[in-house]
């Protein structure tokens, strides 16, 4: 029987647990986010679903990010690049399918990088490609990047795509304010941190037309998002595999 990534790490850690005869606990507390300052933003997404109209066909937030970011439309689907896409709420969440109202279980959900407190995939880049800025962003150095793809199977979410050929000729127009790509590298959502230095919010949040997403600092009490949190259920992938994703879904 094949093995999703989830699978082999929650079942290492049991048979971790068993070796040392510690108790395995449910939920794993992420360690202690140190990189973090004092004065710094944390910043997050929440998405409602309630408000998102992927089921509908819309797709605007996707549009935006490829116009912002330069992302090829590769035609093998084994070979796609994705910042933004969308899956079956029963893939991403398994485990609550069945507690939940069929009718919000039959959207599909938006997904993207987490944006982990605790990221597995910085910890195992050998040259430093990828890391976690104070604010909580985790970036990707293309400079830096040699294609090894250890970061891509230390991502428990498959939230970064690797270019198998150059992805320029798959891109309908460039953006000449950011970066393209070369073949070889791993990318993923950046939480369009360049868009944030100039005062910004994120390309894909500018552009929901059903202001389904929400960004902001959560850090900030009066923020939106801190408001969203204390007022509405939301829900993280996998929390207990101690990542501290930044990514919520409302209910």
């Amino acid at each position: 029987m094949k093995l999703t990534r989830k699978q082999f790490l929650l079942t290492a850690a049991a048979t971790l647990a068993g070796v040392t005869g510690t108790k395995l606990v449910t939920s794993v507390q992420a360690a202690p986010d140190v990189s973090a300052k004092p004065d710094s933003p944390r910043w997050a997404m929440a998405i409602d679903f309630q408000k998102c109209r992927w089921d509908e066909g819309c797709n605007q937030c996707v549009h935006a990010c490829k116009q912002a970011h330069n992302i090829p439309d590769v035609p093998e689907k084994a070979h796609e690049v994705k910042w933004i896409w969308k899956q079956p709420y029963q893939d991403v969440f398994p485990q609550q399918s069945q507690w939940v109202d069929p009718a919000l279980t039959s959207h599909p959900l938006m997904l993207l990088c987490n944006h982990c407190s605790n990221p597995p995939c910085t910890k195992v880049c050998p040259t430093g490609a990828t890391w976690k800025r104070a604010d909580g962003i985790v970036m990707m150095d293309w400079h830096r990047c040699i294609g090894c793809r250890y970061c891509m199977a230390a991502c428990p979410y498959d939230s970064r795509s690797f270019d198998f050929a150059d992805p320029r000729p798959d891109i309908a127009n460039i953006n000449p304010e950011f970066p393209t790509r070369t073949k070889g590298v791993v990318e993923k959502c950046n939480f369009c941190e360049e868009r944030l230095a100039r005062g910004l919010c994120p390309a894909c949040v500018e552009g929901c037309r059903e202001h389904a997403m929400i960004f902001g600092d959560l850090n900030d009490p009066a923020s939106e998002i801190r408001s969203a949190l204390h007022t509405r259920y939301a829900m993280q992938r996998s929390p207990e595999l101690g990542t501290g994703p930044s990514v919520f879904y409302l209910l």
